[in-house]
């Protein structure tokens, strides 16, 4: 995503919008919401943890959704539900009503109920039920939608936590589960969101520098066309780092977002934070679960700590010998 603080680059026509969607979706939403306005009252208090995944754009946030969808111990936005990003109980309510085996009648709608796939590009996924970034939820509740850089005090005063604290747990009481999603849009905001939410739990992703800043390069050509223009979230340091070359952009781009994220995890209680090695985690996802069921279980959350899903996964970029990559990774990490 680019705002004004990034750049001006026009996306490659694969990932560029479709206005008709957009608009579509507004309507739907509009109508919507004054339903589901009605309803907030109803949910007070979050009955499960909240699970927020943070850390550096490309760093495995998006095969840890998916890997967590098909684990079936939480719910998730799916790219069904982030359709109703201003009437999520309502979406939630509609997603298990078409997907859910509990509501099926003769298989009237069986080609909705899929596994979720471990395929991605740039963070998007492809599926009813496969994992979405929920970007346009959390920007509801933001003063200035379009506004990357937050102070925790300026979200103490423009953001609207009443409706977000009570549409998120609607969700989870629909699906009477935990629920994770990507919380990266907050990465310099942790200390806040950890006072803001009673039950909660930060998983922290962190992945190899090098393999993490050539990821980024690659995903601005497939994004832009180019590996000039900024991709993702503007940062505080954006202005420090746009006249760089882009591999030493993107290295910034990564030490300062880790660095943020160790600063906020600092003050936060160790039963509700949990840092996951990408490298790691690709090369034993179950004991990254059984990590996860001991937090949740911490946080008055007790699931069967059976696991039933993959047993590794491919780790993407080893070996990175791209000579300007090592440098970029030298000038911030040496």
């Amino acid at each position: 995503m680019t705002t004004k603080q990034g750049t001006t680059q026009a996306r490659t026509t694969s990932f560029s919008r479709n206005s008709e969607l957009e608009k579509l979706l507004k309507d739907i939403n509009s109508a919507l919401w004054t339903a589901e306005e009605k309803i907030l009252g109803n949910y007070p208090a979050l009955r499960f943890p909240l699970l927020l995944v943070m850390g550096p754009i490309r760093s495995g946030t998006t095969l840890f959704m998916q890997w967590m969808a098909n684990t079936g111990v939480v719910a998730y936005p799916t790219n069904l539900l982030a359709r109703f990003y201003r009437a999520p109980i309502l979406g939630a309510k509609i997603q298990l009503m078409l997907t859910d085996s509990r509501y099926s009648f003769r298989d009237e709608l069986i080609e909705l109920a899929r596994v979720v796939e471990y395929q991605s590009e740039n963070g998007k996924t492809r599926g009813v039920l496969a994992p979405n970034e929920f970007w346009y939820f959390w920007r509801r509740f933001l003063s200035e939608h379009d506004r990357d850089v937050w102070m925790d005090r300026e979200l103490a005063a423009a953001m609207d936590v009443q409706t977000m604290k009570a549409e998120l747990a609607g969700i989870m009481d629909v699906f009477n589960m935990p629920f994770i999603l990507k919380g990266m849009l907050f990465n310099y905001n942790i200390r806040y969101l950890d006072t803001i939410f009673d039950k909660v739990i930060f998983i922290r992703m962190e992945r190899d520098p090098a393999s993490n800043i050539e990821s980024i390069l690659d995903a601005r050509r497939r994004q832009f066309g180019t590996a000039e223009a900024w991709y993702s979230f503007g940062i505080p340091e954006y202005e420090e780092l746009k006249m760089l070359e882009p591999a030493e952009q993107a290295a910034g781009q990564v030490y300062y977002i880790n660095r943020a994220i160790d600063e906020g995890l600092r003050g936060v209680a160790d039963s509700r934070k949990l840092t996951v090695r990408y490298e790691e985690f690709c090369d034993d996802p179950r004991l990254v679960y059984e990590m996860l069921v001991s937090k949740l279980a911490e946080n008055g959350c007790p699931v069967s700590p059976g696991y039933r899903s993959e047993k590794r996964f491919r780790v993407a970029r080893t070996g990175v010998n791209d000579p300007a990559v090592l440098s970029a990774c030298r000038k911030f990490y040496d």
